[in-house]
């Protein structure tokens, strides 16, 4: 018997750039198509219940072992599969390598490779460089969000966290709201902020952008509030805190970190959407009780609640029931929407179907062999 020589495509960080990973509007667009298989039902993602956001290594407060790495900010490994179909059809996994300290040594806090395959004999198909597909998936979540929940005629954004997610959510809030005219910016340390405040002023000219002292300062009065901040986990009163009447009425507030509100607020009167619930029911089982204090965006607090019998279910919606129509678009004009990005593999596969077809498309990337006969059958 004859075996098929096994060959896959290889896309550096310029190759995914030059194959259109960073076309925000066609990125938006793509996750829009994603949520609605996804609302139907066409799409797995790891776990037995089918929506694990993946498995992650985490390490040690201490070890025996000198050569084990030990507990730190956002230090972990993770593999995150999932098939998506439709027009997609592509399995595919990120492996996600993240280690705060990076920055010391001039690298990315996360480092990411996307590996997609065939979805029935799984050989590889591509390896890519995923650090800007994932944080231009990661901005074109919230785009969705921004694009049908966010008033039309907004106009002040408060940022909270100027690294990297917040950049690529500003250019989904900018791609599907041009109107905005200011930006405000809190950040902790003043390299950060200015590098931020310099990719605005170069990305678009004419919007007003400052760094502001106070989270309160950024929240106040902004129209959409973007929060992508680096936080400890473990305990919930130190991850970022925003009160309910610094909120504008109307006012959307995207996460795709730690954010924390007075649970008042959430049970009685905060609209929670979420990219997708059947994730957030996932972290719960998983990570139960307290799945919070692990995963700390605003909608494991909800879940918490919910397992708590402080909230009930029909309290928190979900984003592709929007987009299908099942549910209101708004269920008050003046709602303030909290809206929780959990951050799902499913992303990075439609993204990176996307990309790779691109690059086919163009010749662009390394063709590898993974062997002409394989030696073991």
């Amino acid at each position: 018997m004859a075996y098929p020589k096994v060959e896959f495509l290889y896309l550096n960080e310029e190759d995914m750039i030059a194959a259109g990973v960073k076309d925000m509007a066609g990125c938006i667009e793509t996750m829009e198509e994603m949520f609605k298989l996804m609302k139907v039902g066409n799409y797995r993602m790891g776990g037995a219940n089918g929506n694990s956001h993946g498995c992650m290594v985490m390490f040690p407060q201490s070890s025996p072992f000198p050569e084990m790495p030990v507990d730190g900010p956002d230090r972990r490994f993770m593999a995150m599969p999932a098939y998506l179909g439709g027009k997609f059809d592509m399995a595919g996994m990120k492996w996600y390598g993240s280690n705060c300290a990076n920055k010391e040594k001039g690298l990315p806090r996360s480092i990411l490779m996307l590996t997609l395959n065939d979805k029935d004999t799984g050989a590889p198909l591509a390896y890519m460089s995923a650090n800007i597909l994932s944080a231009y998936r990661t901005g074109a979540v919230p785009g969705v969000g921004y694009k049908h929940l966010s008033k039309q005629d907004s106009k002040v954004v408060g940022i909270i966290g100027p690294g990297v997610m917040s950049k690529t959510a500003l250019a989904a809030i900018m791609a599907v709201r041009p109107g905005i005219e200011t930006i405000k910016v809190k950040g902790r340390g003043a390299a950060s902020l200015e590098n931020f405040i310099a990719h605005v002023k170069k990305e678009y000219p004419g919007v007003d952008v400052y760094a502001v002292d106070t989270i309160e300062e950024a929240v106040r009065d902004s129209d959409i509030v973007s929060a992508s901040t680096s936080t400890p986990t473990g305990d919930p009163e130190l991850y970022p805190y925003i009160a309910e009447e610094w909120i504008k009425p109307g006012a959307l507030i995207s996460s795709t970190a730690a954010l924390r509100f007075d649970d008042d607020f959430i049970i009685n009167r905060a609209r929670t959407v979420t990219d997708n619930i059947m994730l957030y029911e996932a972290w719960e089982e998983e990570m139960k009780p307290n799945a919070y204090n692990t995963v700390p965006i605003p909608a494991v607090r909800v879940m918490d609640l919910i397992a708590e019998g402080k909230m009930s279910e029909d309290k928190i919606d979900d984003l592709g029931d929007i987009l299908m129509g099942k549910i209101p678009l708004h269920r008050d004009e003046n709602e303030i929407i909290v809206y929780s990005i959990g951050g799902m593999p499913v992303e990075d596969v439609a993204w990176g179907t996307v990309v790779y077809r691109n690059a086919l498309a163009k010749g662009i990337g390394t063709k590898l062999t993974l062997w002409d006969k394989p030696q073991m059958i």
